[in-house]
């Protein structure tokens, strides 16, 4: 653990690990967070790895930690790391097993009193057309060459098939596309555990919620994006499944062989990588833009269903869900940014974090009792953070341990007492996902808006929670 008296304060907002703590470093790191909260961040490994990020080749500016950073495989989760794209290189665990995992935000018409009576009847309908839980198949079955065009088309193969809209893609980061994406860099083993999950949410702390408006923050921006007090909304937080994971399965292991051919020695062997011009490093970022591609067409189906199940129980015809935006935060994207004044290209790191570009929404998932926010991004991020903003409250509490304090039946009336309807497959991942488990959002969420990052515009609480 480091202590975290090392830390130097750049304001009230930020902490820099300098590069020299350790002589291994190449920049400094910095983690966004309040003197209150560095109590907690410290109580793990997170901010050890982070200093860890900051010693890998080609690394640029600063190895980052937001707010929510708690402790991952080999980066923490909440770590944001850009790297140079000719010298620097690529890691699977800067992007974590659950590739383009990320959420997205559907708007309805239908106020909050309006949707009330039916609430209980939608939460069982949308756990009826939403398949979730570990290992669990959807209702689409796939064809090789038509799961190629999943892996190498994303969302806009689900727009050719009926499954999305024109409004859907353009309401998507990267038009739900990454267009490196090559099926050929996905093991059979990948797609054998792929196949069969589109449309489905899995298990862990993914989720569909009914939420309504309950606060907002900033009038201009929540009319501009469509967002209307005690308005319902749903909320969709998923990736690539399993494919994803045996992705970063994968490579992790090709990556740890490979590297001796490199000269690239680690200070923990769970930051596997390789140069990313390297063919192994191509050869990644070709099955992972692949694996996002898959992520995205996943949250497209997902949407369908949805929108099915709203359209069931509330009689709304047409376009009665419409996208506000679906965003990843697990995932490397190239991207251009100002390193000290130099316009550079660089392969950015977004583990646990959200792409905060200036003017796009940040939705950022709480936990299930507490909701979630909608920010939207500043010119702040592209200054100060390689356009990254959080992703979520961030885990406090091991789900060991989250088991350990509640039961499921307490769980549920604790919820049910809040006027959250829940409906779920599994007692081991409720109590796994219990609210207490996980940082302050509005603790977390203020760093952001305090730092310039992104600024606050709405608040959301949950009606109904989905999960596997």
């Amino acid at each position: 653990m480091i202590n975290i008296s090392r830390l130097k304060k750049i304001n009230d907002s930020l902490w820099e690990i300098p590069k020299d703590s350790r002589a291994d470093m190449r920049v400094p790191a910095r983690v966004y967070a309040t003197e209150k909260m560095l109590a907690d961040i410290s109580s793990d490994k997170s901010l050890e790895q982070l200093m860890n990020v900051a010693t890998l080749p080609g690394i640029v500016g600063y190895a980052l930690a937001m707010p929510d950073i708690h402790e991952g495989y080999g980066f923490p989760v909440g770590g944001v790391a850009a790297f140079d794209v000719e010298k620097g290189i690529i890691s699977p665990g800067g992007i974590g097993y659950d590739i383009n995992c990320g959420v997205r935000l559907l708007l309805s018409k239908r106020t909050r009193e309006q949707i009330l009576p039916y609430i209980k009847d939608l939460g069982r309908t949308i756990f009826a057309e939403v398949p979730s839980g570990v290992g669990r198949g959807g209702r689409l079955r796939l064809t090789e060459s038509k799961f190629d065009a999943v892996l190498s088309q994303g969302a806009e193969y689900m727009q050719q098939v009926g499954y999305a809209s024109d409004e859907d893609l353009q309401a998507i980061e990267s038009g739900g596309k990454l267009p490196d994406a090559n099926p050929q860099r996905v093991s059979l083993r990948a797609r054998t555990r792929g196949v069969d999950q589109l449309g489905t949410i899995g298990a862990g702390n993914h989720f569909v919620e009914v939420e309504y408006v309950s606060e907002i923050y900033d009038e201009p921006e929540a009319g501009r994006l469509g967002l209307r007090l005690g308005h319902v909304c749903m909320l969709i937080h998923t990736g690539s499944r399993g494919l994803g994971h045996q992705v970063a399965t994968d490579y992790i292991r090709e990556m740890n062989l490979a590297m001796p051919r490199y000269g690239i020695a680690l200070p923990d062997r769970e930051l596997a990588c390789t140069p990313f011009r390297s063919p192994e490093g191509q050869a990644y970022w070709g099955a992972m833009s692949a694996a996002a591609n898959f992520a995205w067409a996943n949250r497209q189906v997902i949407t369908w269903e949805v929108r099915k199940a709203w359209q069931q129980v509330t009689k709304d015809r047409g376009n009665s869900l419409t996208l506000l935006w679906d965003v990843a935060h697990n995932i490397a994207k190239i991207e251009e940014h100002t390193i000290g004044k130099r316009k550079k290209k660089v392969i950015v790191h977004r583990k646990g974090a959200t792409r905060a570009f200036p003017d796009q929404p940040v939705i950022i998932p709480g936990s299930m009792g507490t909701g979630s926010c909608v920010l939207v991004g500043q010119e702040g991020s592209l200054q100060q953070s390689f356009g990254s903003s959080c992703h979520g409250a961030g885990r406090r509490m091991s789900r060991h341990r989250a088991r350990a304090q509640i039961g499921v039946k307490e769980l549920r009336k604790q919820l049910e007492a809040s006027g959250i309807v829940v409906n779920a497959g599994s007692r081991r991942g409720l109590t796994e996902e219990a609210p207490f488990a996980y940082k302050d959002l509005e603790e977390v969420v203020n760093v952001i808006h305090a730092a310039g990052i992104a600024k606050k515009v709405a608040r959301l609480k949950p009606l109904a929670v989905i999960k596997g």
